[in-house]
């Protein structure tokens, strides 16, 4: 694993079936079903654009080097992957392969079978080798997203025309998750360098959409696909629409100069907006986790004591309530509520907050009220919105509460922040992640394991810990009981050991114009642009 993951979030057998419910307890989010026009002979004037207004920006139209979820989900709408998920469930179903991959015994080979006839939005048919050569790029280009591949790919060999095979490095269970991410994505060898990265390519792959216009933090164009293979998408054209803030975008929204708010509004905006009358609010499952990181190989928090005692006094309630006025749940876990093998491991250690446990702890490590425990607090000012000072504020507060702990906040910009934690300048600091796949391993290795923790600036080393964590990542079937025995054991421990601690999880949310349909919303965290329809 490497630095750059963390910047941006049934094996073994002769065929593999995904129809796994990753998440449970999490319903999609849907707003009522579209409704079919009556017909006519008058002749019928072209549709509006739906327009989807957004904070996000796109980074590198290349999938070999974007790593950031919005250009992702307009690799979702506009390029599909062998695998692909089912919108409003967290289950896969064959995207440009037409069915499940065939697994060898041993469960190092995954071999697909491409639909006949695809081709890219270029014209260039999309085959085995256009497969493989997508992959190698990736590889070859070293972009921040290719440890998805590199990671766990060996090598991809051309079978025959259709027939690709993908040799993995270790038998994992939920490959198929990873071939869902963008860095797997099939694009034309004919339009895009194979020695170089392009970051303003807007040929895409093969998908619903092609991209007919991109103006830079400006606004994106999208026309339905007439050579896509699925479904043509319920709304021919879409604009995606961005805007510097959110001030910004909520006026545009009540202006009805847009169709869609999405990611993100502030938490006062979502408050407000819900007693509009044009406006309807759909809520949905998200896998966005915020947390406290440790370095833990600077005095104090090499004493487990004071990371425990940090994780005691903490009030994830507050933060929740005051903060993300409700649109945030507390955490208790670095695995997502919602979860398969989520447990509140944290709170079970600790309760919903032990500020008289917190004292005690650091009292047994030596620190009082006349000897208090010094520490900056480290947060960034640009990269998770304008709330951030404002957590920093009340975990600075409830630390405090002790009589012991005395803070000091410190702030930098994300460009520096993230050379900090390289550097293991920080020695309690905050951030956040968005999943690239939808399994506790991408919830735990990267801060877990001895081998990753180092790229985020935890340094954290515990042989039981990588011990759990590499037996979690072979163990099979992907959600089986004995994996999922394995997780729940890596979150007790996570919750004694405390390398980060887990505080509030996301929801995800959508305020839409009354006549807008078709909203599903998933813990994919995508907007399923294809759906929507007015």
């Amino acid at each position: 694993m490497n630095f750059k993951k963390i910047f941006f979030v049934n094996i073994i057998i002769t065929t593999l079936i995904v129809t796994t419910i990753v998440f449970t307890g999490c319903p999609p989010a849907e707003v009522a079903e579209e409704t079919t026009p009556e017909e006519t002979t008058e002749e019928v004037a072209p549709a509006e654009p739906l327009i989807i207004g957004t904070t996000d920006s796109v980074t590198q139209l290349d999938p070999a080097q974007t790593y950031d979820f919005h250009t992702w989900e307009i690799f979702h709408n506009t390029a599909d992957t062998l695998l692909t998920y089912i919108a409003g469930t967290t289950d896969l179903q064959p995207g440009l392969a037409e069915d499940m991959p065939e697994v060898s015994d041993d469960g190092l080979g995954y071999t697909f079978k491409l639909r006949e006839g695809l081709k890219f939005t270029d014209g260039t048919p999309c085959n085995a080798e256009a497969v493989k050569w997508s992959i190698d790029r990736v590889v070859a280009l070293e972009g921040d997203p290719n440890w998805l591949v590199t990671s766990f790919v060996e090598s991809v060999e051309v079978i025959d025309e259709l027939t690709v095979k993908f040799k993995l490095l270790d038998p994992i269970p939920y490959f198929p998750l990873l071939v869902a991410t963008t860095p797997y994505t099939p694009i034309s060898p004919k339009a895009y360098p194979e020695s170089e990265i392009d970051s303003d390519n807007t040929s895409a792959g093969i998908g619903s959409y092609k991209i007919t216009k991109w103006e830079r933090d400006v606004e994106m164009a999208l026309e339905a696909n007439p050579d896509y293979y699925g479904t043509p998408p319920a709304y021919k054209n879409v604009i995606v629409k961005y805007f510097a803030d959110s001030t910004t975008m909520r006026l545009a929204l009540e202006n009805k100069e847009i169709d869609i708010a999405w990611k993100t509004l502030e938490p006062v905006d979502y408050e407000d907006l819900e007693k509009n009358p044009d406006l309807t609010i759909i809520e949905g499952p998200g896998a966005y986790i915020r947390y406290i990181c440790f370095n833990t190989t600077t005095d104090p928090y090499t004493d487990v004591k004071v990371r425990e005692a940090v994780a005691a006094a903490i009030d994830r309630n507050k933060i929740s309530d005051v903060v993300f006025m409700g649109t945030h749940a507390p955490l208790y876990s670095m695995v997502p509520m919602g979860m398969w093998s989520h447990i509140d491991a944290f709170k079970d250690e600790y309760g919903e907050r032990g500020l008289e446990k917190a004292i005690s702890l650091l009292e047994d490590a030596g620190y009082s009220e006349d000897n208090p425990l010094e520490t900056d607090l480290w947060f960034t000012t640009d990269h998770y919105g304008p709330t951030e000072d404002d957590i920093a504020s009340i975990l600075k507060d409830s630390l405090e509460e002790t009589g012991i702990f005395k803070v000091t906040l410190q702030s930098a910009e994300w460009a520096t922040y993230t050379e900090y934690l390289g550097g293991g300048t920080m020695p309690l600091f905050l951030l956040g992640w968005y999943p690239d796949y939808l399994d506790p391993d991408n919830y735990t290795w990267s801060w877990g394991h001895s081998e990753a923790s180092d790229d985020i600036g935890v340094f954290y080393s515990n042989p039981e810990m990588d011990e759990l964590l590499e037996k979690g990542q072979v163990t099979t079937p992907l959600t089986g009981d004995e994996r999922k025995a394995i997780y729940e054991d890596a979150q007790k421990l996570w919750a004694k050991e405390c390398p980060t601690i887990p505080f509030t999880q996301g929801q995800l949310l959508v305020v839409a114009q009354k006549n807008v349909s078709g909203i599903k919303l998933d813990p994919t965290m995508f907007l399923h642009y294809f759906l929507l329809t007015k």
